[in-house]
């Protein structure tokens, strides 16, 4: 929280890792060649599409952070939490900083009423990003709806 009120007093212009600036919207994925087709796919909510398509491409690179942090998303909002979270963890198991393998992984956590788990992916990524970045925003976002909605 300390990172992100910081960069909101420099004044800074944030790039989203997902393309575009936070003033200006921007896309909720980035721009990243070998990565466009998945994304394409995601933001039409053709998630079984892209599950087939990341497979294929897990087969050739199994350790790929990106392609398993997408496989699992995708998988996420399918409701196949197991799925997700195996392959939410390879993720991690191969880049532990993993900035949307955490946040998601996070918000996986928190659909599974899961809180402490989901804010122990918080503290990784508030460590993950020394000047702050949307995935700590989004996550500490989703934290702090869910105790809304489930006040204990």
């Amino acid at each position: 929280m300390y990172k992100t009120a910081l960069i909101a007093l420099t004044g800074l212009l944030i790039v989203t890792p997902f393309g575009g600036t936070l003033a200006d919207g921007g896309s909720r994925y980035e721009s990243n060649s070998r990565l466009d087709a998945y994304y394409e796919l995601i933001e039409a909510s053709e998630y079984e599409q892209a599950i087939e398509k990341l497979a294929v491409a897990l087969q050739d690179s199994p350790q790929d952070a990106d392609l398993l942090n997408l496989y699992a998303f995708s998988n996420r909002k399918l409701a196949r939490f197991d799925v997700a979270l195996e392959h939410y963890m390879k993720a991690l198991a191969v880049e532990p900083e993993h900035r949307g393998a955490n946040e998601y992984l996070g918000e996986l956590y928190l659909q599974m009423g899961e809180l402490d788990k989901a804010e122990e992916r918080l503290v990784v990524l508030d460590d993950a990003c020394f000047f702050g970045c949307r995935e700590y925003d989004m996550l500490e976002q989703a934290i702090r709806e869910y105790r809304q909605q489930n006040p204990s």
